[in-house]
């Protein structure tokens, strides 16, 4: 189980994610509001990171890096809502994904995959798979 201090390091990092494009949608603030809850972080602490950033800590666990990348999946594709075609959010998640240790293949399998399924977004136990399959 990760702490609290990594706890916040994977809202900030969602949050730095989402203000990428400058400011942070309603649906986006929704979104990240629902991940703090799951994280157990308050209101309070979720909107002190908004104005307030903390350093990135890099997970220990594989696993927790993979649910961390699918939050920034999905959290992406709640900015692209609206249809168009993100090249800056894919190369985004992509950079992201590296920083976070994943291999370049998943990483790219999981973006290449994202297109055939409904809204892009990529079932968990299809993008657990893809990372597996790659760990291994």
């Amino acid at each position: 189980m990760i702490n609290r201090v990594e706890k916040l390091s994977l809202l900030s990092e969602m949050i730095a994610f989402a203000k990428y494009d400058k400011d942070i949608k309603n649906i986006e603030y929704n979104f990240l509001l629902g991940v703090a809850k799951q994280l157990d972080i308050s209101r309070e602490d979720f909107d002190y990171l908004i104005e307030h950033p903390i350093n990135y800590i890099h997970l220990k666990s594989h696993s927790e890096r993979i649910v961390q990348f699918h939050r920034l999946v999905l959290l992406m594709n709640i900015e692209n809502n609206n249809g168009e075609n993100n090249s800056s959010g894919v190369i985004k998640l992509y950079n992201f994904g590296l920083r976070m240790g994943l291999s370049h293949e998943s990483i790219t399998k999981v973006l290449y995959l994202m297109e055939s399924f409904p809204n892009k977004i990529v079932p968990p136990d299809v993008l657990i798979d893809i990372f597996k399959t790659q760990y291994n």
